[in-house]
């Protein structure tokens, strides 16, 4: 089969598309034919090995997972021993690594039906961005309806997610974001948008319950001065950075660690795992009209590279995804 592969850390130019060998469905995975695949910072991440502390989990020299891609959207093609609910021609979604592939082995605790009147390549959008933001704003910070929620970041793949999450539960969004992504960030419903190159969100006088962080460029001070005495910060910084940094958004991780147990405001960081639940959760809010998936632009497989470079260089507006 032919998939996007890199041998070692570096920019775009170290990935190759090539034939691998066919994986096999192990006991609880299922084998998918991939039809779309999107990109996330997840895979710059692990493009760059940065931060460089990263790589103690990604690999120290070149990265154990060679094959990119973590969403995908796609079509049983057979199951391994031990799945139950899934068969083969059942049209599926959810995270995997080594999505930019003709074929891969998914788990299928993390793998359920596609949203039903979605195309593949939107399918493909939802999975890691909208389960990080389903998991920060359910789980962590509890969003309840009439609280007011700030989402730092809310034009990339998991702010324009978490936008309309917060509004299907019912608070009052306000979105940071750039001049260019003011439209994008209205039409997914937040009422209320501060373009950072003109406004300060730290420093303009308003506290929200809960500030959800996506970007990792600003200090916790700042973050801890828009939010309520009482209120929560949920920090994720899985954003795309210059690069080249050993601790990266690791830093403000383990400053809020070390002021957490000092204030009253909660200062939280926001695991991102995948489960057959929290996609079929997402599978009913996207059914019921509640979230959509917003694609910016669509590259083939073998323009893998040319899309990472979208999200690195461009600083791309909610999700781009690869067609397989």
């Amino acid at each position: 089969m032919k998939a996007v592969v890199q041998d070692g850390y570096g920019s775009v130019d170290t990935l190759e598309l090539r034939e691998v060998d066919q994986p096999v469905p192990a006991a609880g995975e299922v084998l998918v034919r991939v039809h779309a695949a999107s990109v996330n910072a997840y895979d710059w991440h692990y493009l760059r090995g940065d931060p460089k502390m990263a790589r103690l989990a990604f690999g120290l020299r070149a990265p154990k997972v060679r094959i990119r891609g973590r969403d995908f959207a796609g079509r049983v093609e057979a199951v391994g021993p031990e799945v139950k609910g899934l068969r083969p021609g059942d049209e599926v979604y959810g995270e995997a690594d080594g999505t930019f592939a003709e074929f891969v082995c998914a788990k299928d605790s993390e793998t359920d039906l596609k949203p039903a009147g979605l195309t593949f390549e939107q399918a493909a959008a939802i999975p890691l961005a909208a389960n990080t933001a389903l998991i920060g704003l359910r789980d962590l910070a509890g969003l309840k309806a009439g609280q007011s929620l700030l989402v730092n970041g809310a034009s990339g793949g998991v702010g324009t997610f978490a936008v309309q999450i917060a509004k299907a539960y019912g608070a009052e969004v306000t979105a940071v974001c750039s001049a260019r992504n003011v439209e994008l960030v209205g039409s997914l419903g937040a009422d209320q948008i501060v373009d950072y190159t003109r406004e300060d969100f730290a420093r303009a006088g308003r506290r929200y319950d809960v500030v959800l962080d996506l970007v990792g460029n600003r200090s916790l001070r700042d973050l801890r001065r828009a939010t309520a005495p009482a209120g929560t910060v949920v920090l994720s910084g899985g954003g795309v950075f210059d690069g080249g940094s050993v601790l990266g958004p690791i830093r403000l991780m383990v400053r809020s660690q070390l002021v957490s147990p000092f204030v009253r405001q909660r200062l939280l960081q926001l695991p991102a795992k995948a489960s057959k639940e929290n996609l079929a959760a997402l599978r009913e809010l996207t059914e019921a009209g509640k979230i959509a998936p917003a694609v910016e632009r669509t590259y083939l497989l073998s323009e893998a590279a040319e899309a990472l470079r979208h999200l690195e260089v461009e600083h791309a507006r909610a999700k781009i995804v690869v067609t397989v």
